[in-house]
């Protein structure tokens, strides 16, 4: 039974493609739309890349483009790592290129009069539209549950020492979200390192012999030889861990905590500031997932594939 209206936002690279069709197959998911931002790739390829992918997996959900450049910072990209075209290099047929004039942050604030209340977010790249929409929309706050995203750390970087990549691309607007009054959970590179698929992995979910589960495999392969050349495991699934945490946080370890993002350092731009390990505390206002079984991540990814 889908009871939980939710909207997606991503910048649809090779984890949100896999993201998207995790959450295609989840029951719990009512998904009212998904909308689409700049990060990995450039804004126009990140809806095409989306529209790719609800193709493929033959979903009529609804796109709304949204922002195509951070609030104040000049963009920045990752095609060295999601490929040139944000897929890997991967060409899918497209035959919906048309979007609903209405923006994303429109969209949202929409989906959000319609569900009083009950909305939830799931941000899967910069927090651009989420920041324009509460601009745009001050009683928004009231009407949004829950925002869930992928996004900082309370330890590391992975674009600079300090800041990981959907925080640094729009730390003012990230700044907007975690002040909002929501509650923001916050899926930060301290766990989405932890949910990786190994080679042997990738491999079985392409043995499923479904046309998604191909894709799947086909996607990660560009990413997984950047990922081995940096001694990681495998394939980190960033954003398919957060949509499978918006579903089910029950093999997850979560901490309520404070968090802001610094947008003023010269050296620390885009650091999510938590007092996880800090004597002293701030006020809480999010929550951060801090461990995952990754055994059970696994497991799930695969029988989510192995339903088309």
């Amino acid at each position: 039974m889908k009871n939980i209206p939710t909207i997606l936002d991503c910048d649809t690279g090779v984890d949100d493609a896999i993201a998207i069709m995790l959450a295609n197959q989840i029951s719990q998911f009512d998904l009212r739309g998904i909308t689409t931002v700049a990060g990995n790739v450039e804004l126009e390829k990140t809806t095409a890349n989306t529209l790719q992918v609800l193709e493929l997996i033959e979903s009529q959900v609804p796109v709304y483009a949204g922002a195509a450049l951070p609030l104040f910072r000049d963009q920045v990209t990752a095609g060295h790592v999601h490929g040139e075209n944000g897929l890997g290099g991967i060409q899918l047929p497209l035959h919906r290129t048309v979007v609903p004039a209405l923006p994303a942050w429109d969209a949202i604030y929409k989906e959000a009069i319609i569900f009083d209340g009950a909305l939830e977010l799931i941000a899967v790249g910069p927090l651009t539209n989420l920041g324009i929409a509460f601009l745009k929309y001050h009683e928004l706050p009231k009407l949004i549950n829950r925002i869930v995203i992928m996004g900082g750390s309370a330890t590391m970087g992975n674009v600079t020492p300090a800041a990981e990549f959907n925080i640094f691309a729009d730390p003012e607007a990230a700044d907007i979200v975690f002040r909002s009054g929501v509650p923001v959970y916050m899926c930060g590179l301290d766990v989405t390192l932890q949910a990786y698929y190994t080679p042997d992995e990738i491999e079985k979910v392409g043995a499923l012999n479904n046309k998604p589960a191909k894709f799947f495999r086909d996607v990660t392969q560009e990413i997984l030889s950047f990922s081995i050349d940096y001694g990681l495991p495998g394939v980190c699934l960033h954003d398919p861990m957060t949509v499978l945490y918006a579903a089910d946080d029950s093999i997850f370890e979560t901490h309520h905590v404070g968090i802001c993002v610094e947008t003023k350092g010269v050296l620390t731009k885009g650091k999510t500031v938590t007092d996880l390990y800090s004597d002293k505390k701030m006020e809480p206002n999010a929550y951060i997932v801090t461990n995952v079984d990754r055994k059970a991540f696994q497991t799930r990814v695969f029988e989510l594939m192995a339903k088309y």
